[in-house]
């Protein structure tokens, strides 16, 4: 029995179970809780890197998995589809929740209830919303990880986070709102909710009613692009994204990608070089808004005092690019972006992890959560080297300072962290930027001569990666030196082993990808061609069919002669 059209539906399964579950043992078993919701993540992140091995594997036409979970003909039933782009997102949700969960469970955990089950739930709706096909389902998995995250976000409570919180969620219910608009007017163009469906159906829309379809089509990509972030839909994300706590706001950094991801789906399905009149739809609306996003984003980081607010700029500098990289529509360029997407994510979850432990010892972040009285180390912690350790009379260092080992292993981070998302090298951060600069300069790639000019929103593109990386590079500067250079009397945080290694396995896995580039790049370039080219998609999804019964196959077996 082959069991990997089954392993597709695993991931959101796997979750909805293990959060069911949760809520049976209620609040007194919350550290067998951790333990499950733990194991209950590393296996759906087994389960993820399976799937992308198995993409990497097939051939191109062979690579797209189909099941149907309902068991109905497409595309009247539900289906779920696994190729190479959505594996990648799975991989790097994966990740990211296995890093924010071992963050949590060393204080955050224990700051409010349901913690463990709403952590669960949001990683459904997150695996859902890589894997369905269909507007519908979309809108039902969003709606899954939206409730979620009204709960994470609000997890910890505090009057910032409350605040922060109602903004977020009336504006993602208006968005919500937007979404069941914009897909009602499409199916009442088109009469199909189903992506693969919707890609054969558009370009026969008749002229009359394309204006209508239009017109859906732009309200739909409000509310995605609300989502992902980009201006001036966005002036919810930074309040929200800096309020939430440590792990939850490193969660959520992969948020903003779902509605990145979701863009970059239906734009290359529905409105891609074959859909006759509606190709390319509003791609000059993606280039500018998102170099509009890059420009406001990195304006704001040079005035940003706070990590937590740096952290949520960048995410809408990566946003800003990644959106601009879309509307271009060149398989290179696009490769190069789902490589700076996954770069530029594992960093910014890394940084927001390491920013409340930074700020830790700071007046601000000196409260101690309720549960964490009496248990979580003194922060009041002297910076001074113990005494007869080479003093002179005064009983003051001769040479230096003593650095604890805390303060080095932050500032080392912070460095590396910086050195990511400004994309300065050695790190893969430079390779990410290096790569989006080759592919504008290049369209056809290096070796493949070109009549046609660079265009001038190619230019300008380029002209904003680097003048963004510059402005984060004086922002990163000026709190680095705020942090740690300032020769100020503050304590030295004590760190838990939960506390350190998240950090180190996102940003180790940053320095992997440095010295494993060229597979990454060529599994990206791949995945950018199977967009390119969205009749694959469709063939696999329209030609999957339903499993006979027993009895189903005996009928046909008496019909047949």
């Amino acid at each position: 029995m082959n069991l990997m059209p089954h392993l597709i539906i695993a991931p959101i399964l796997l979750p909805l179970l293990t959060a069911a579950c949760m809520l049976l043992l209620g609040e007194k078993h919350r550290p067998m809780k951790a333990r499950i919701n733990l194991v209950s993540t590393l296996i759906g992140l087994a389960i993820s890197v399976t799937l992308l091995l198995w993409t990497q594997q097939q051939s191109a036409p062979a690579s797209i998995g189909v099941y149907l979970p309902s068991n109905w003909q497409v595309p009247f039933g539900i289906v779920l589809v696994v190729d190479r782009l959505s594996a990648l997102m799975l991989v790097l949700t994966g990740v990211i929740a296995s890093c924010a969960l071992l963050f949590a469970m060393a204080r955050w955990d224990r700051a409010g209830a349901s913690f463990h089950a709403l952590f669960q739930i949001q990683l459904m709706g997150l695996y859902g919303a890589f894997l369905t096909a269909d507007l519908f389902n979309l809108f039902v998995f969003f709606e899954v990880l939206l409730a979620a995250s009204y709960g994470l976000m609000l997890h910890g409570s505090g009057k910032a986070r409350v605040s922060a919180g109602l903004h977020y969620i009336s504006i993602n219910l208006l968005a919500s709102s937007l979404f069941l608009i914009g897909a009602a007017l499409i199916y009442g163009v088109t009469g199909t909710l189903n992506m693969a469906d919707l890609a054969l159906k558009i370009p026969l829309v008749p002229e009359a009613d394309r204006g209508l379809l239009h017109a859906g089509a732009a309200i739909l990509a409000v509310a995605f692009l609300a989502k992902a972030g980009m201006w001036p839909l966005n002036f919810w994300l930074v309040p929200a994204y800096s309020s939430a706590s440590a792990p939850v706001a490193a969660l959520f950094a992969i948020m903003t990608k779902v509605g990145i991801y979701t863009v970059l789906r239906l734009w290359t399905l529905l409105f891609s070089g074959q859909a006759g009149a509606s190709a390319y739809f509003a791609s000059d609306w993606l280039i500018y808004g998102g170099m509009a996003t890059i420009v406001c984003a990195a304006i704001a980081i040079l005035a940003a005092q706070r990590l937590e607010r740096l952290a949520s700029l960048s995410i809408l500098v990566s946003a800003g690019i990644l959106l601009s990289a879309v509307g271009f529509a060149q398989p290179n360029l696009t490769a190069a972006a789902l490589f700076y997407l996954v770069s530029s994510t594992l960093a910014l979850s890394a940084l927001f992890l390491l920013a409340e432990l930074i700020e830790r010892s700071r007046s601000s972040n000196e409260m101690l959560l309720e549960d964490d009285v009496g248990q979580l180390p003194s922060l009041m912690e002297s910076l001074n080297p113990p005494r007869g350790t080479n003093l002179d009379d005064e009983q003051k260092a001769v040479v230096g300072q003593i650095i604890p080992w805390t303060m080095a292993f932050l500032g080392l981070s912070f460095i590396a962290c910086a050195l990511l998302i400004i994309g300065m090298p050695p790190l893969s951060g430079f390779i990410g930027k290096l790569s989006l600069l080759n592919a504008l300069l290049n369209p056809m790639g290096l070796g493949n001569a070109s009549d046609a000019p660079v265009s001038t929103a190619a230019w300008c593109l380029l002209a904003l990666l680097i003048l963004s990386g510059l402005a984060s590079l004086i922002g990163f500067s000026r709190l680095g030196i705020q942090r740690f250079w300032t020769p100020l009397e503050r304590p030295s945080p004590l760190l838990r082993r939960y506390e350190c290694i998240p950090i180190v396995v996102l940003l180790g896995l940053c320095v992997v990808l440095t010295f494993k580039a060229e597979p990454l790049l060529r599994y990206t370039q791949a995945a950018a061609d199977t967009l390119n080219n969205p009749e694959r998609y469709v063939m696999a999804v329209m030609g999957s069919r339903p499993v006979l019964s027993p009895e189903s196959k005996a009928a046909m077996q008496e019909v047949q002669p």
